[in-house]
């Protein structure tokens, strides 16, 4: 296995020229044509790097990529393309590689775990079981490739994500998400001459806010977080309309279940006033016990490989990996580029850690799809 690793740091500069062309194209989600422009660059790289061509499958404008070596139903590679950046971005965050760091908009969430993804693939010999998935709408929510995300998954056994890692901890579980919106009517009336006449809305708000506020379990680690608000026209105007944005992470599927019965159990507290919630569970959790298999095989190679000690965390965030094991499918996320900065001024990749963290990619599809191959 070493010479994995051997083989992938020779290759280093070829695999920083590869995260180069795709960081210098843009692609955010909401430009469904620089998204196809970026995904004809991955496409190359891929197959270059595999010796085989890619499926386009449309997604809304925004085309997804998939790749199947023979079988290809024993492990799948999931990664996107597409970033939360503007088009524009590369004026005020150019690409660079200096001191060790390697930054540019969409670098690490996630275009290095792309370019990553067919480098570890190109230094084996058997791609026998292997299918990669590449999608353009992932920062958004993937409202486009779900549905194709979830059938990839029930026809593999296993899935390997190439999100980033902050530190370089795998990602061995990950919240699940929940969204609402919740609208509020009142009957408007003048603050000054006939308040009593109207239906507070603003008022109604508050006491919503604190009913779902109060629906955080911090034991269970769930949050419920109302964030955007909005209520009323003219400071003397008692307001007849609301609107609430509601944030919702669960740590279990029993959690956004009871999260989801109590926000549409709510009831109005002043008298006419009436609420109407929209959206609900939107991503299931990646529990520890879809990830436990394959962590243990990856801490077991990433020691062979002669990496160190590798470490797991679970977070808040959600990735396409909920999708994946909220399928059934074992999965395991968070095998891409090494770094920090995720949709920030200071997104950055560690070139160091660029050709071992493909090194125990590779490893990884070898274990599971080669002679002897293991079970998730």
């Amino acid at each position: 296995m070493p010479t994995i690793t051997a083989a992938l740091e020779a290759g280093l500069p070829s695999l920083l020229a590869d995260i180069e062309d795709l960081v210098r194209t843009e692609s955010p989600s909401g430009d469904p044509a620089a998204v196809a422009d970026c995904a004809r660059v991955a496409a190359g790289i891929g197959t270059r790097l595999t010796g085989a061509a890619p499926e386009w499958i449309d997604g809304s404008g925004r085309p997804a990529l998939r790749w199947r070596f023979g079988s290809g139903d024993r492990v799948l590679l999931l990664g996107h393309f597409d970033t939360v950046w503007p088009v524009g971005s590369l004026a005020t965050h150019p690409f660079e590689v200096a001191g060790g760091r390697l930054t540019g908009p969409g670098c690490f969430d996630m275009k290095a775990g792309v370019a990553q993804l067919f480098h570890a693939l190109s230094v084996l010999d058997d791609l026998d079981g292997v299918s990669v998935l590449l999608t353009g709408d992932e920062e958004i929510g993937a409202p486009a490739s779900r549905t194709l995300i979830e059938a990839e998954a029930r026809r593999n056994r296993a899935v390997l994500v190439l999100e980033a890692s902050e530190g370089g901890a795998l990602k061995t579980a990950r919240k699940g998400i929940s969204g609402y919106e919740l609208t509020v009517a009142g009957r408007a009336a003048h603050a000054g001459l006939e308040p009593h006449k109207g239906i507070n809305t603003t008022t109604e708000l508050a006491h919503q806010v604190l009913a779902l506020s109060a629906l955080t379990d911090p034991a269970a680690g769930t949050t419920v977080t109302p964030t955007v608000a909005a209520s009323g026209t003219t400071r003397n105007t008692v307001p007849d309309a609301a609107r609430l944005m509601v944030d919702v992470r669960v740590a279990t599927a029993a959690e956004q279940d009871r999260v989801d019965r109590a926000v549409h159990g709510l009831r109005p507290v002043l008298d006419g006033a009436s609420l109407t919630f929209s959206g609900g569970p939107d991503r299931p959790p990646l529990p520890t016990s879809a990830s436990a298999g394959l962590f243990a095989l990856a801490r077991g190679l990433y020691a062979e490989l002669g990496l160190g000690t590798l470490r797991g965390v679970a977070v808040g965030g959600g990735s396409d990996g909920n999708l994946t094991a909220g399928a059934g499918t074992p999965t395991l996320d968070g095998l891409g580029a090494v770094g920090g900065g995720a949709h920030a001024d200071d997104e950055h990749v560690t070139v160091a850690e660029l050709p071992r963290r493909a090194a125990l990619v590779a490893s990884l599809v070898a274990s599971l799809t080669g002679p002897g191959r293991v079970e998730p």
